[in-house]
Parts: C-alpha cells; sequence; structure tokens
C-alpha cells in the first residue's frame, strides 16, 4: 500500500493494537535506585552500590531500569532491529501496558494463574524447540534455574495478558456506521488516498482421493497400539507422538496445544478433547487430516492441555492417478464449453467449503474473495503465479501439512484488479477496515488520557528527557 501520512499510521495501530507512544515533559522526581551499603572490616565506611534503577512508577507497578533491558533482549529474540526503536518509546510503551494491567485490576478483569502458567509452558517449550535446550535457553536469559525463568515469565505474561484485557475491552463494543465509512474516505485528501496493489479471486476445483478401507484400518490398529502402551504399559505419550505424530505443528512439542472451544480446531477434535477426562486417552476417531487420538493432560477452566497423535492413511499413487486423470477431463469439457468453472466446481468437487460458491476461494484475512498479490500465502501464490487470466491450471498435486494428505486440484482466475488508487465502491471493504481502526485507535487514546488524569505517575530524573505522545507529566 503506497501512501502518505494518516493511512500509514492506522495500518501500523492495526498491526499493534496500540504504537508505541511518546510526548511532553514533568519534572517528578521518584527513588533513584536500589542501593546497598557494603561496610569496610577496618574502619566504618559505607559504599554505595547500584543495583537496580526505578525508571517510573504507573498506579501500583514499579517500571525497573532492568525492565527496559529485559524489553530489548526480547525484541533481539525476535529478531528486531535496535535501531528500529529507542529507549524512550520503549518506556513509554512499558508505562502504557502497566495503566491498562492496573485500571485493568480496579475493573476486575482478572486473569487465571493456571492460564498465565500454561502460557508460559507453551512459551517455554517453543523456545526450547528454537534454540536447542534447555540450557541454552537459561544461558540465552541468564537464568540460574527452570524456576526462576518460569517466574520471570509468570510476572511478565501476567501483566500483558491484563494489559491485553483491558484494551480488549475498551475496543470491544465499537462499530461503524456505513456513513462514518463514508465521511472517513472523503476526509483523506485525493493525493493521499491509498493505493493498493494488484488483487485476485480465484477458484478451485479440488479431487480428494480416498484411502482404502484396508490402509485407514492399518492406521487404526496402529493408534490402538499406541493407546495400549500408553494405558496399560505406562509409556510416554509425548515421546510416541514425537516419533509417531504426522502433525508438523506439533509434534517436536510430544502433540501438545492448549485448546479451547473457540479455537480453529475441527468440530470432531474438540468434540473428542472436551469429552475426555484427565488421564483418558481417546479411542481413535477421524477428521479431514486423517486419524487421531488424544491425551488430556490438564483440564484449566474453559481450557483443556492435550496432546495428539496424527496418522493419515496412505492413498495410492494408483487413486491419485485417476484423481489427476478426471481432473484434466473436467477442464477439458469446461475449455468445451459443456459447463462452465463454476458448475463443475458444484458437481465435481470434493471440497465442501468451496464447491456451493463456486469454487471460489475466501482469504482468511477478511473473509472476502479477494488476495492482494503481494500479501499473497506463499504456497498459494506459488500454485497461481503462472496461470493467466480466464485460464484454467493444469491439475496441480497439494500435500496437507497436517498428515500430509495429498489431493489434486485445477484453479483458475476469475478476477483481476490491477494496482489502483483506493475507490469507495470496489474497496470498500479495505477502507471499513481502516476507519474501524481509526476509531478505535481514537478510543484509545481517549481512554488512555482520562486515566492517565486520575493515576499515580511517577518517572525518574534520568528518564524526564524523554518526550512521550502521552502526557505523562500531566502539564
Amino acid at each position: 500500500m503506497k501512501k502518505k501520512s494518516n493511512i500509514i499510521v492506522i495500518a501500523i495501530a492495526l498491526l499493534l493494537v496500540v504504537p508505541f507512544v511518546g510526548n511532553a515533559k514533568r519534572k517528578i522526581a521518584v527513588q533513584e535506585d536500589v542501593v546497598q551499603a557494603t561496610q569496610d572490616t577496618t574502619k566504618t565506611n559505607f559504599k554505595r552500590v547500584k543495583l537496580d534503577g526505578v525508571a517510573a512508577v504507573v498506579g501500583d507497578y514499579v517500571i525497573l531500569e532492568s525492565d527496559i533491558e529485559k524489553t530489548l533482549i526480547d525484541l533481539r529474540s525476535q529478531g528486531v532491529s535496535e535501531d528500529d526503536v529507542n529507549r524512550c518509546s520503549l518506556l513509554g510503551k512499558l508505562m502504557e501496558d502497566r495503566l491498562y494491567a492496573h485500571q485493568a485490576v480496579q475493573d476486575s478483569l482478572l486473569v487465571a494463574d493456571d492460564e498465565v502458567n500454561a502460557y508460559g509452558e507453551r512459551q517455554i517449550q517453543s523456545l526450547v524447540g528454537q534454540i536447542g535446550s534447555m540450557e541454552k535457553v537459561l544461558s540465552f536469559y541468564k537464568k540460574e534455574s527452570q524456576e526462576a525463568l518460569r517466574e520471570d515469565l509468570f510476572k511478565i505474561n501476567k501483566l500483558r495478558m491484563l494489559s491485553e484485557k483491558m484494551q480488549q475491552k475498551i475496543v470491544s463494543e465499537i462499530e461503524i456506521t456505513p456513513e462514518e465509512v463514508r465521511q472517513f474516505f472523503k476526509d483523506i485528501p485525493k493525493e493521499e488516498r491509498p493505493v493498493f496493489g494488484t488483487q485476485l479471486e480465484i477458484a478451485q476445483i479440488v479431487k480428494q482421493p480416498k484411502a482404502s478401507e484396508e490402509e485407514k484400518q492399518k492406521v487404526i490398529d496402529k493408534l490402538n497400539k499406541i493407546r495400549e502402551d500408553v494405558l496399560d504399559n505406562g509409556s510416554s505419550f509425548k515421546i510416541k507422538a514425537i516419533i509417531s505424530s504426522e502433525d508438523e505443528g506439533s509434534r517436536s512439542n510430544g502433540g501438545f496445544y492448549s485448546v479451547t472451544k473457540e479455537m480453529n480446531f475441527v468440530k470432531e477434535f474438540k468434540d473428542v478433547a472436551f469429552s475426555l477426562k484427565e488421564g483418558d486417552v481417546s479411542e481413535p476417531f477421524e477428521t479431514t487430516f486423517g486419524y487421531h487420538i488424544i491425551y488430556l493432560e490438564k483440564i484449566r477452566g474453559v481450557e483443556r492441555d492435550i496432546r495428539h497423535i496424527l496418522i493419515s492413511p496412505k492413498v495410492s499413487d494408483e487413486a491419485l492417478a485417476e484423481a489427476r486423470i478426471e481432473l484434466d477431463s473436467i477442464r477439458q469439457k469446461i475449455i468445451d464449453g459443456e459447463f462452465t468453472f463454476a458448475e463443475a466446481a458444484l458437481n465435481f468437487s470434493d471440497q465442501k467449503e468451496t464447491k456451493f460458491e463456486g469454487g471460489q476461494l475466501r482469504n482468511p484475512k477478511d473473509f472476502g474473495t479477494k488476495f492482494e498479490l503481494t500479501n499473497m500465502d506463499p504456497k498459494l501464490y506459488n500454485q497461481i503465479r503462472n496461470i493467466k487470466d480466464n485460464e484454467i491450471s493444469r491439475p496441480i498435486l497439494e500435500t496437507e501439512d497436517k498428515g500430509g494428505a495429498q489431493k489434486y486440484k485445477i484453479m483458475k482466475i476469475t478476477n483481476r484488479y490491477d494496482e489502483h488508487t483506493a475507490d469507495f465502491a470496489q474497496d470498500y471493504v479495505k477502507i471499513q477496515q481502516l476507519a474501524l481502526t481509526q476509531k478505535k485507535v481514537n478510543a484509545i487514546k481517549k481512554w488512555m488520557k482520562e486515566h492517565i488524569e486520575d493515576t499515580y505517575v511517577s518517572i525518574s530524573k534520568d528518564n524526564q528527557g524523554c518526550e512521550f505522545a502521552n502526557n505523562w507529566y500531566k502539564e
């Protein structure tokens, strides 16, 4: 998106929810440093040794200088360059987070300790997977023990979750009317209106060959044997998942997921996960990805910590070949005019999600039909990049990330919208999102201004040179 001023700010705000901030000055002193007195054994001399500094206080929360350094370490671990953020903007962001968390407690927006601990465990597992071992993780974060790391993560995550709950409450009921969208667009000077990149609408027809009943039974028997080893012989479900599961997203973590009913797991999977008691291992069951067994590790309120093993029955080469031949035949009949692409999708496609819409794909980001070329999923881009407008592709083999199931598809670009300056009618959905985001940003700013006035804020002398977007100095 090419633009000059406000729209960039809005887009950044959409990603960050609330941007780093920083503005004005007020000279309020707080206790600068925590000091330690050390006594000479021969005479009574005391030496002041700086242990840590208090950077600021917001409500009930103290921000130490070390908190700023820890944030910098976290940013480095995420690949963010220190050149992209300065110390004052980090302090401003930390003060915002504390204000949200402080007000969340005042408003009784609580976060369960079990939920915080479970999130921390998932973080640790992810870090171990990325770095290689727990010892390396402890070394990276300069912690002497796992307990010290968990304690730090608990404090950080609890504050973050409280902050997020408060932000969600502020914007949860904000909606945008068509008239507000129209006015928002009208107020953007023509020369500053965003330029949207090339967008495509894409349709597909899918043939999903089925595995034989014999192959399905082999998978069920294998999962039953694993279940028996876990329940009767005390084998580790985690180790079994690492060895046997075909779910690439969870295998390295021993099949672990933390699941709620609102999460985007298929219905059959959630139904089984929420029917188990702690320590239970389910019977094998089928989803679109293959066959699973689930071990329920822990129940935490509305959340379930589970481990699962996925094995997909293998489709024979002959069945795959038949699917490809069938799609070739369907493609030719469309070209010959026997039926349209949409009619063929309705009558022949195995993909329920698209067949009733003429094979039309939906963008998971906004559930619209348009895909911006520069922001397209790489896998999808590789499938359509050589397809010309209104051309129907040859059968394309696709392998699922979960379970490795294979299918063939033919694809068509049904509409192309070339790069253009925003048009109210054509780009209404995108403009609506920008307008809604701006309204949320304004609500956050208003809330922030009001609650800074009502909350105790103190900033150390060393940090009173910072310029913050919010009026932390209350001038």
